[in-house]
């Protein structure tokens, strides 16, 4: 309680609907007259994963014993109609984010770590580096609407095609890139004039609907000569129509990236209110895959939010094939990170951190391209803080211990192999998560709005 002049108590109350969130968005937009644009994906608390737990073995299912009996976790993608499906040993992939996104010497370091995990890597937009494409043994070229470093050649020396409709930070809206990470290279390989704001279409010129998206499948397997996968990735949103709509496309894999995918830099509004969760999207994707006959025969990748190992256990138990993991990824790399940054570049990095206005932990200023990290950047001085070998080193730590966690799981479930992983082995926590993956609430057989108790 407090008192005005005239002794008056009063009590300082806030306002849900008037926050200090929402006043600050406010006095903002009244003050400037534009939207704020950030990186990474949604802060706000959305049902996830971690909603669900796993039904462990013990009498009525029997474990595997970890030191004598194998869990295998060899992943092949594109079976439907390309000659040379990828062929991965872990289910877990890196997403596609692009050379001015990101780094020269960062795109090295992702090659490199894929080539040693045994997995793949994508290009992202903007076109293939020299350095991407020779530290890389799997490779995936993606096709975007803006067409920026589009390349027929390059396409013909990558492992896999990503046509990208859509992107889960912000399905419906095209990509940008701000001028100050529009150095030369970059601009030449975009056709962009220096240090100009980037901004993509929000769709491809090429087509207006799924029988346009048809003919571009077919071109993209003529120059290829059938041999490539054609992966689709869409953002989540009506994902039960659009993946109906990309398998009688013609796709081999659908990419499915959820609300909680990231990005370089988009609109804020478009990162929380656009968009619907992985954990709700998966379950539609599948539904979608099952209905068309397809489940086993179009492969299904999912991102947005996959983190840990149980992570890609549940996705995979919930219908996927296979996971593909970005923000985490830079994560991994050393972005947020108090300790990364060590001796005499320690402090600098600190100071860079301050000047964004921010710390350690609380960090999404991938747009500017001060990355104090080196990751996100385009800046000669900036970028020399990731050293490609170094950056290897820790994402391949990482995806090792992901696998590592997934196969653990799976063992404890009574699983030889990673994609026997099924709905049966899961459980809900909450009434939320039950209802969106269609799982029963732990300790009953209910799902909401599905089943009775």
């Amino acid at each position: 309680m407090n008192q005005s002049e005239s002794g008056q108590s009063f009590s300082l109350e806030e306002s849900a609907g008037y926050d200090r969130r929402i006043l600050n968005y406010i006095q903002n937009a009244a003050a400037h007259g534009l939207y704020e644009i950030r990186g990474l994906g949604a802060k706000r608390r959305l049902p996830h994963f971690d909603d669900l737990v796993f039904l462990g073995s013990s009498l009525s299912r029997y474990p595997l014993e970890g030191y004598r009996e194998k869990c295998t976790t060899k992943t092949i993608l594109g079976t439907r109609f390309a000659k040379k499906p990828i062929e991965l040993e872990m289910p877990i992939t890196i997403a596609g984010m692009s050379f001015g996104s990101l780094s020269a010497n960062v795109k090295q370091a992702l090659g490199l770590a894929a080539t040693e995990a045994g997995t793949s890597t994508t290009t992202g937009d903007g076109g293939m580096t020299s350095e991407e494409r020779l530290s890389s043994k799997t490779l995936i070229y993606q096709c975007l609407p803006s067409r920026y470093g589009f390349n027929p050649d390059d396409v013909r020396k990558a492992d896999a095609i990503e046509i990208v409709i859509g992107q889960g930070a912000k399905p419906g809206g095209g990509g940008m890139l701000l001028g100050q990470k529009v150095n030369p290279r970059v601009a030449e390989m975009r056709t962009l004039p220096e240090g100009i704001d980037q901004r993509s279409a929000c769709r491809h010129p090429d087509w207006t609907g799924p029988d346009d998206l048809t003919i571009k499948i077919q071109e993209l397997r003529e120059l290829t000569d059938w041999e490539k996968p054609i992966y689709v990735k869409i953002g989540a949103s009506r994902t039960f129509n659009d993946v109906k709509l990309a398998v009688h496309a013609g796709a081999d894999v659908i990419v499915l990236d959820g609300m909680q995918g990231g990005t370089a830099a988009t609109q804020s509004v478009f990162i929380e209110h656009v968009g619907i969760p992985t954990l709700a999207a998966l379950r539609q994707a599948v539904e979608a895959l099952e209905d068309l006959n397809m489940k086993d025969h179009v492969q299904l990748i999912v991102s947005g939010g996959i983190r840990t190992g149980a992570d890609v256990a549940k996705a995979l138990a919930m219908g996927a094939d296979a996971v593909s993991i970005g923000q985490a990824i830079l994560m991994a790399l050393g972005c947020n990170s108090e300790t990364y940054i060590q001796n005499e570049t320690h402090h600098s990095a600190i100071a860079d951190y301050n000047a964004l206005g921010t710390a350690p932990g609380y960090c999404h200023h991938c747009h500017t391209g001060q990355c104090p990290v080196g990751v996100t950047t385009q800046d000669a001085t900036l970028e020399k803080r990731l050293e490609p070998q170094v950056g290897a080193r820790r994402v391949k730590n990482y995806l090792q211990t992901l696998n590592m966690e997934l196969t653990t799981i799976a063992r404890a479930c009574g699983k030889q192999n990673v994609h026997h992983l099924e709905r049966e082995d899961l459980v809900a926590l909450t009434v939320e998560a039950a209802a969106m993956a269609r799982i029963p609430l732990a300790g009953t057989s209910w799902i909401p709005g599905y089943s009775n108790f």
